[in-house]
């Protein structure tokens, strides 16, 4: 599991639901002249079957989000499950607050519960609508700069453009070298064309889970990149990057759109 790969959109259904908890161990009805002390866990309906039922909601929701991949419960997702359960959770709050019994008024536990509920289904179904609730909760931290991917040690002695040793004095001459003359510069290796654009490899973290494709072009994923994590971008292709995860793999980016440089 991933903790980064949390956005702000599954921020607003943990503290939801957590609040959402806590209401339903406050009370639920007042009355006047009346000394009720009743909350959701004296009926179970209400305890288990509606607060507890948005709390698992919102816990499949954050749990599907921290799992490599998404998972399906009778084929479907466990993230709209989860949605679902929230949803239905702020309807039956709704209309317990409407239907309070005669004489009594809401309390603290129905109100914020209603309120912790609602809150609730919005994240849950805004999550994935919304573009600002779609960043990281964790920001990752900032990588060092990277060594430019395949780039060479400093000049020295056996890379292209070192200053080559001096011969030594008294030494004898090469083959083919006039007496006296100086040595003869080794010949430089023929330097490769220069791209036209040229490409500086850089870090880059997505905005959202994108599969990583191979290079060969199969249309099978072979890796998962998650928000929150930093990954080496090592080439471009076009619109899309050659990406390197940190184990080593490497694979092609094909949707780049909205990512965050390094």
């Amino acid at each position: 599991m991933n903790i980064r790969s949390l956005t702000r959109g599954d921020g607003v259904v943990i503290g939801a639901a957590v609040l959402l908890f806590i209401a339903s161990f406050l009370q639920l009805y007042s009355a006047s002249g009346y000394d009720l002390d009743i909350t959701a866990w004296d009926n179970l309906r209400d305890g288990l079957g509606i607060y507890m039922g948005g709390v698992i909601g919102g816990a499949l929701i954050v749990v599907n989000r921290l799992l490599p991949q998404p998972r399906k419960v009778a084929g479907l997702d466990l993230g709209t499950v989860g949605a679902a359960f929230t949803i239905l959770t702020a309807w039956s709050l709704f209309w317990t607050l409407v239907d309070v019994p005669e004489g009594g008024s809401a309390a603290a536990g129905l109100i914020l519960g209603f309120l912790a509920a609602l809150l609730l289904a919005a994240g849950a179904v805004a999550a994935p609508l919304v573009p600002a609730l779609q960043a990281a909760l964790i920001p990752a931290p900032r990588p060092a700069a990277p060594q430019p991917y395949g780039a060479q040690p400093p000049g020295g002695y056996g890379y292209p453009g070192a200053q080559q040793p001096q011969q030594p004095y008294g030494g004898q001459p090469q083959p083919g070298q006039p007496f006296g003359g100086q040595p003869q510069q080794a010949q430089q290796p023929q330097q490769q064309p220069t791209p036209a654009a040229d490409f500086s490899p850089f870090w880059f973290a997505v905005p959202v889970a994108r599969p990583l494709f191979a290079e060969d072009g199969s249309p099978t994923p072979i890796a998962e990149l998650a928000p929150g994590t930093w990954y080496l971008a090592v080439e471009q292709r076009g619109p899309a990057l050659v990406a390197q995860t940190q184990d080593g793999r490497r694979g092609v980016l094909q949707d780049t759109s909205g990512i965050q440089r390094g």
